[in-house]
């Protein structure tokens, strides 16, 4: 008898890789596990990455998590004290969206020598839209008379774009290409069965 991978709970990868990552991995587990809020953990993705604040580096966790109803996304930053906080200390925030609220899912993938034949992808953007953010793009309208010095308005496109992610196995490995293509595969397929 085998098993989907859907009926599996991966609840337990998913924390084994987030102390492999070993950044606050308390704190990490802690806001997803309430995110989650018990439900099985069918497929997941994280990236680390560094972020650059003037002159120094942080650090920055993304978490993606599908349950058999919501997309978890959460992502965790650190940051030196401040007035209000003087202590360094890490912000956490997760949003939950209902996999049948789950608009797009689009996936580039970067390919090196295509003609040499299939080979992994050394670069992916996975873009995730839901409706809750949009990008609008405005440029100067014009027309074709050279001559013509009329205020046209503006003309723009808006694009969803609620949720982006890049890797690349230059800087994260193809591994993690390959993860996050599976991850975006096993979403696609979820808004499938709408």
């Amino acid at each position: 008898m085998s098993t989907r991978t859907e009926d599996l709970d991966r609840a337990d990868e998913l924390r084994a890789e987030i102390d492999r990552t070993g950044y606050y991995p308390e704190v990490v587990a802690d806001c997803l596990a309430s995110a989650v809020a018990g439900e099985k953990v069918v497929s997941f993705f994280l990236h680390h990455e560094p972020t650059f604040d003037r002159d120094e580096v942080r650090r920055h966790l993304s978490v993606l998590v599908l349950t058999p109803s919501r997309l978890i996304l959460a992502h965790t930053d650190e940051h030196a004290g401040d007035d209000l906080l003087p202590e360094p200390y890490t912000s956490t925030s997760t949003e939950a969206v209902r996999i049948d609220s789950v608009a797009s899912v689009v996936v580039t993938r970067m390919i090196a020598n295509p003609t040499s034949g299939p080979s992994k992808a050394a670069e992916a953007v996975m873009t995730i839209g839901w409706g809750g953010v949009n990008r609008v793009d405005l440029e100067p309208a014009g027309c074709t008379d050279p001559n013509c010095d009329a205020d046209h308005g503006y003309t723009g496109v808006l694009t969803p774009d609620d949720f982006s992610l890049r890797v690349s196995a230059a800087a994260d490995g193809h591994d993690s290409v390959g993860r996050m293509l599976a991850f975006a595969e096993s979403l696609s397929a979820r808004t499938h069965r709408r």
